[in-house]
C-alpha cells in the first residue's frame, strides 16, 4: 500500500508574533557590514597580533642567533663544561627547547588576550 502524498501547506504571511531582536552593538554591526569602522577594528586586532609575533621572533633571533655569536666571540665558552657536558651542547641541545616551549606558551596566551580584549571592545561599544 502506498502512502498518500504529504499535505501541502500554504504560506501566507511572515510571523508577526515573533520576538524581534534589538540591533547589536554599533561595533558588531560595523563588523557585519564590513564598513570603515569594522575595517579599522579588524586592522587593529591584526596589528596587535603582528606586533606580538614580531616581538617573539626578535626574542627568538636573539636567543638562537646569539648563541653562535657568543661562542664565536668568547672562545672560552666553547670549551666550558657543565655537569660533564660541553656548554654549547647543553645550551643548543637542552636549554633551547624549553625556551621555545615557553615562547609558544606566551604567544598563545597573549594572542588569546588580544582576541578577548577585541571581543570585549566590540561587545561594549
Amino acid at each position: 500500500m502506498s502512502q498518500p502524498p504529504p499535505r501541502r501547506v500554504a504560506v501566507t504571511a511572515p510571523r508577526t508574533s515573533a520576538v524581534r531582536r534589538p540591533p547589536g552593538p554599533p561595533a558588531l554591526r560595523a563588523l557585519d557590514e564590513q564598513d570603515r569602522v569594522g575595517e579599522l577594528l579588524v586592522r587593529s586586532l591584526v596589528r596587535a597580533q603582528l606586533l606580538l609575533a614580531l616581538r617573539l621572533l626578535a626574542a627568538l633571533v636573539v636567543l638562537l642567533g646569539g648563541l653562535p655569536l657568543l661562542f664565536a666571540l668568547v672562545p672560552s665558552a666553547r670549551d666550558a663544561q657543565v655537569l660533564g657536558l660541553p656548554l654549547p651542547w647543553l645550551l643548543l641541545g637542552v636549554v633551547v627547547y624549553p625556551a621555545l616551549l615557553l615562547g609558544g606558551w606566551y604567544h598563545l596566551r597573549a594572542a588569546e588576550r588580544h582576541e578577548r580584549d577585541f571581543t570585549e571592545l566590540v561587545e561594549r561599544s
